[in-house]
């Protein structure tokens, strides 16, 4: 199975760094939705994300002049994958406040108003039905060098970036209000992290999908947050779950010639099922 997958190394280097690398980045931005308890977000902006992509192909397939193809260029449908799902993170933001909807109803809203008109916008065009479909089902097989040096920036720009500041993150994250009464710009703060989540799944949805991206947002940084008694410790444990169990994940779909995205996900979720029990034996054996 090893032999068979390292042989495999020279056609898919791309796709198994791109995939490993994401799983990196996504998990240590999770740990902060997972610490608001925001998880649905991740959802709604991974969606918001892909009606970009839509709108893109849809204005691709109406522009028939030979010097606007560029329309439908990678470019193009990136960027706009990522400007949708910053402006959706941005827009759940200013849910909660006195007056306005809550942030569950905004998420709910932009999740639900993504979802169906990404499809509506592309019933009409096989190529770009076919391509939403590819991203609600997750395939991050393609990956070029470009992609890996994307993701490796962004998971290290990240890194970098919690490393310094993630003590005022997680207080933003969990008391808002004292955060503000030692002196934190609480909004500015709010909409930086709002920001770079969009950003981060954006490039993360154009390259792996729907399915893939909010895995690997959610799942790793829930089994740290199980088995972690602190939530400092969550920002080593979720990207070690995350790499670690993606690096698995290609071994065995290599084998068995499943979809990697797919078979991460699930053994993400094999893995939360673990840490759920890890927590309730935990919790048993405190009682005692």
């Amino acid at each position: 199975m090893i032999a068979s997958f390292l042989a495999s190394w020279v056609l898919f280097q791309q796709t198994y760094l791109v995939g490993w690398l994401i799983a990196m980045v996504l998990s240590l931005v999770g740990v902060l939705v997972v610490a608001r308890d925001q998880i649905f977000i991740g959802a709604a902006v991974s969606q918001a994300s892909t009606l970009g992509i839509a709108l893109a192909l849809w204005v691709a397939s109406w522009a028939m002049a030979e010097e606007l193809v560029w329309l439908d260029s990678e470019v193009v449908l990136a960027g706009m994958a990522v400007l949708f799902s910053v402006l959706a993170a941005l827009l759940t933001v200013r849910g909660g406040d006195p007056g306005k909807e809550s942030h569950e109803a905004m998420t709910g809203w932009v999740y639900l108003t993504s979802a169906s008109v990404s499809i509506l916008v592309v019933s009409h065009s096989p190529h770009g039905l076919e391509e939403i479909h590819r991203l609600l089902s997750s395939s991050i097989i393609g990956a070029t060098d470009g992609d890996v040096w994307t993701f490796g920036t962004l998971a290290a720009v990240t890194a970098v970036g919690l490393a310094g500041t993630h003590q005022r993150l997680l207080l933003l994250a969990i008391d808002p209000a004292m955060a503000a009464a030692v002196g934190l710009r609480v909004r500015r703060w709010a909409v930086l992290n709002s920001a770079w989540l969009g950003l981060v799944v954006g490039l993360s949805i154009r390259s792996s999908g729907l399915l893939y991206t909010f895995g690997c947002l959610v799942l790793p940084a829930l089994v740290a947050k199980n088995v972690c008694r602190e939530v400092r410790p969550m920002f080593l444990v979720a990207p070690v779950v995350a790499v670690g169990t993606a690096a698995v994940a290609f071994v065995l779909a290599n084998a068995y010639d499943d979809p990697p995205a797919q078979m991460t996900v699930a053994l993400l979720c094999l893995v939360l099922v673990v840490a759920w029990g890890v927590r309730r034996w935990r919790h048993t054996r405190g009682s005692v």
